[in-house]
């Protein structure tokens, strides 16, 4: 069952679908469900998406589909319309879209991360501003950068990590590692029976080796950003 929030989006995403053939701005389902913060919207948008509800249309900020109504829901006028092809046609032949919209979400900065020896990944309250189109489903928040061990990879020092949130990867993914519960750092992720080997991409590094147990996975890269002074 989706929750009252959820019925609410997706009835007001395939309402705007119906009235205008793009989907709503982030701003716009923010108000139209009187939500705090864009952050409310993209999560219930990451649920419905992983439910099969809507799904992102690829290489476009400003792009949901609706996939399927809630069981309980009622037919929608596009629904009706979509009976007769020939109408259908001739109306999205007339109809011209706007340009898709540069959505920006904000989700949490928890301080900095290593990407070098180990260093204590802060927890901050601050938040920093992502647009939506490099962000997939699932929970994220950012981490700066902090070091150079990672620079093969094009991850340099001062750069923001975004980072979904999960609890384990598959070997060869970059990930924010916890060590020993007290220290994070971001490498690539390799397993070896009882141990974890955590990779730099900077030959001037040692990889560093593990038990199992010492390394907890909190989340996998998911994008960067960078600021240019």
């Amino acid at each position: 069952m989706l929750t009252a929030k959820q019925h609410e989006l997706i009835r007001f995403i395939q309402q705007r679908l119906d009235e205008t053939g793009i989907s709503p701005s982030f701003e716009e389902m923010k108000d139209a469900l009187d939500l705090k913060s864009k952050s409310g919207v993209h999560r219930l948008i990451s649920a419905l998406e992983e439910r099969g509800f809507i799904r992102r249309l690829p290489n476009r900020a400003r792009a949901l589909e609706v996939i399927r109504q809630p069981e309980d829901a009622t037919p929608t006028p596009r629904a009706t319309m979509a009976a007769n092809d020939a109408v259908a046609s001739v109306s999205k032949t007339m109809t011209s879209a706007p340009e898709p919209a540069n959505d920006v979400i904000e989700i949490p900065l928890h301080g900095r991360i290593a990407a070098g020896a180990p260093i204590e990944a802060l927890e901050g309250q601050s938040s920093l501003p992502v647009p939506a189109a490099l962000l997939g489903p699932g929970e994220h928040y950012a981490l700066e950068v902090s070091g150079d061990s990672m620079i093969e990879a094009g991850i340099f020092d001062g750069d923001f990590a975004l980072v979904r949130r999960t609890d384990s990867a598959r070997d060869g993914e970059i990930v924010v590692a916890l060590v020993r519960g007290e220290e994070a750092t971001l490498k690539y992720l390799h397993k070896d029976g009882g141990r974890v080997r955590l990779d730099p991409a900077n030959a001037a590094y040692d990889a560093q080796v593990y038990g199992s147990e010492e390394v907890q996975v909190q989340g996998k890269l998911a994008g960067l950003l960078r600021r240019y002074h």
